[in-house]
């Protein structure tokens, strides 16, 4: 068992990152939704040798309203919705349905072959299928014995 020298001065935050943090977690922006990760739509990255695959929770969007482009390793998806029309005599009492635009830029660790990538939309899930480009995917080199004597 290891001894470890306790440090006072280990787990002490500086004032600015106190101050980062307490601000980002209270900020709100003008459209109701907390600052971070959950103001955008939820996604999931897995990848494999070959490809990309990532998960997008679109709910209540049309495939019409998603635009996906592909830079060498970024991925933008954005697109926009439009608010249900307000009808007279109608009064909201919560209205908590996100609309208007949305984007999320996911940087991957590959470029991406954008000329086979592949996009589904189903159920309000948009699946992107991004091949790795082939300068991406790794070789395997033989080593050869040398004959020189």
């Amino acid at each position: 068992m290891a001894i470890e020298r306790w440090d006072p001065f280990r787990d002490m935050v500086s004032l600015r990152e106190a101050m980062n943090s307490l601000l980002q977690d209270s900020y709100v922006r003008p459209n109701g939704n907390a600052a971070g990760p959950q103001s955008g739509f939820p996604l999931d990255v897995a990848e494999t040798e070959n490809e990309f695959v990532l998960h997008a929770a679109l709910p209540g969007v049309k495939p019409e309203e998603v635009q996906i482009t592909v830079h060498g390793d970024t991925v933008l998806i954005r697109g926009e919705t439009k608010a249900e029309e307000e009808k007279k005599g109608r009064t909201w009492h919560v209205r908590e349905r996100r609309f208007g635009a949305f984007q999320r830029a996911v940087s991957l660790n590959a470029p991406i072959d954008s000329d086979k990538a592949n996009a589904q939309f189903e159920n309000g899930v948009l699946t992107l299928t991004l091949p790795k480009a082939e300068t991406a995917r790794p070789k395997q080199i033989k080593v050869g014995a040398s004959d020189k004597k």
